[in-house]
């Protein structure tokens, strides 16, 4: 087991405020942290659902066998599970403040809408135009306004002062 990497799922649901829901809400908070400079020592290629690190869902199974997070998997509405990730405490003083901006936002945004703003960082490495190909390989989750509110969530995101500034897509 990684201690380092478990560590570092208990540290970015601490900075989260203390609670994230979903896998791949966890997993877009920390590719957004990496993204930025904010966190390290994660790699990310992409899945379906965006930028996925298998790094990542061993740490965060192994931070909840260490006891460094609880985490309660439950069945949704469409018979798929998830996992709600606690910590008991909250972020601490000397958390860097965009850190803990960026963390608590993300986790507060609509998983979908976060996703895609994720996805769209990813995909702004190799084309010039992200959000257009975003919503080619997401055509079921662009609609009912998501890409749009997906994009102002992004410009909130882009806003954080961090060591590296998202990469500037429209």
């Amino acid at each position: 087991m990684s201690r380092e990497n478990a560590l570092k799922v208990a540290a970015i649901v601490r900075d989260a405020g203390g609670c994230i829901v979903g896998r791949t809400r966890l997993q877009k908070i920390a590719y957004l942290l990496c993204s930025t400079g904010l966190e390290e020592g994660l790699s990310f290629a992409y899945k379906h659902y965006g930028p996925y690190s298998e790094e990542l869902a061993i740490a965060a199974r192994e931070a909840s066998l260490l006891g460094l997070v609880s985490e309660n998997e439950q069945t949704a509405a469409w018979g798929g599970t998830y996992s709600t990730y606690k910590v008991s405490e909250k972020s601490g003083a000397n958390v860097d403040p965009a850190r803990s901006k960026l963390t608590s936002m993300a986790a507060k945004a609509n998983a979908v809408e976060l996703e895609l703003a994720a996805t769209a960082v990813f995909l702004a490495k190799d084309y010039s135009d992200p959000w257009a190909e975003t919503a080619r390989r997401k055509p079921e989750k662009v609609g009912d306004g998501r890409l749009e509110r997906a994009k102002e969530l992004y410009c909130q995101l882009a806003n954080i002062k961090a060591p590296v500034p998202l990469p500037p897509i429209n």
